[in-house]
């Protein structure tokens, strides 16, 4: 299922960028202005994560569609050694298929140059504000799912507020690091694209920022708990996770 969902999240992201980004697209002779377009690329996509995160697959999986989210739960004690492992390789295997599908489906528009299989790369201000971007966002991500999934009033919100972050991070951020906060759904669009160039940053500053969270939510509060390492909770479908069903003390 995570595969299937990173997968998911790749194809809508290749199909986007070919209908926002290429050349021969009406409109890009529309909105020449690149924002505008980024903008609609990060409401498309902030939508295709709610969708995912809120469908049978993400209910039942947790949703989590990115490695940088299952190590830091992981580190939580919400997942067993065994699961996050395969969460991991699922992930990167799915990513790398979304993208191979969805070249496979429109073609040549995904592999131009304005398209490029979405790679994720350091914007002109160069690789060290790229990093810093990416371990920011990732931090913001976490710190948001963290807080909200985890008071019974919010959680609910969980899948809402992660995708209007990505649509806010794809809008603004984008131009500094291309906005992966996401090592699979990075390495899934360089292993077509060829395009090895700034690599660790996106291997590195994803998790790094979500752990940094995920340790200032522990040490913030004597009464901070986490219920579950799902993104999407109010369902009835099994949960793989330490849950329990009751809030857990972090320890």
């Amino acid at each position: 299922m995570e595969a299937a969902e990173l997968g998911a999240f790749m194809v809508s992201a290749c199909l986007f960028a070919a209908a926002l980004g290429h050349p021969a697209s009406p409109v890009t002779a529309w909105l020449p202005d690149p924002f505008p377009r980024r903008a609609l690329m990060g409401v498309a996509m902030g939508l295709t994560a709610i969708a995912i995160v809120s469908s049978p697959f993400g209910q039942q999986s947790g949703g989590h569609l990115n490695p940088a989210f299952t190590v830091t739960f992981f580190r939580l004690g919400k997942i067993a050694p065994w699961d996050a492992l395969f969460y991991v390789l699922a992930q990167f295997a799915g990513g790398l298929a979304g993208v191979v599908a969805a070249a496979g489906l429109v073609g040549a528009p995904v592999a131009h140059p304005a398209v490029n299989y979405v790679v994720t790369a350091p914007g002109p201000r160069g690789e060290a504000v790229a990093f810093a971007a990416e371990a920011a966002i990732s931090f913001g991500m976490m710190t948001a799912v963290l807080i909200v999934g985890n008071r019974p009033g919010w959680s609910r919100f969980t899948p809402l507020c992660a995708g209007a972050l990505v649509a806010a991070y794809i809008t603004f951020e984008a131009p500094l690091s291309g906005m992966s906060m996401n090592p699979a759904r990075t390495l899934a669009s360089a292993l077509p694209a060829h395009a090895w160039s700034a690599l660790w940053i996106y291997f590195l500053a994803p998790p790094l920022g979500m752990l940094a969270a995920a340790e200032v939510y522990l040490r913030t509060g004597a009464a901070r708990r986490v219920y579950c390492a799902k993104l999407h909770h109010h369902n009835a479908r099994r949960c793989i996770f330490r849950c329990e069903g009751e809030p857990t003390p972090l320890r």
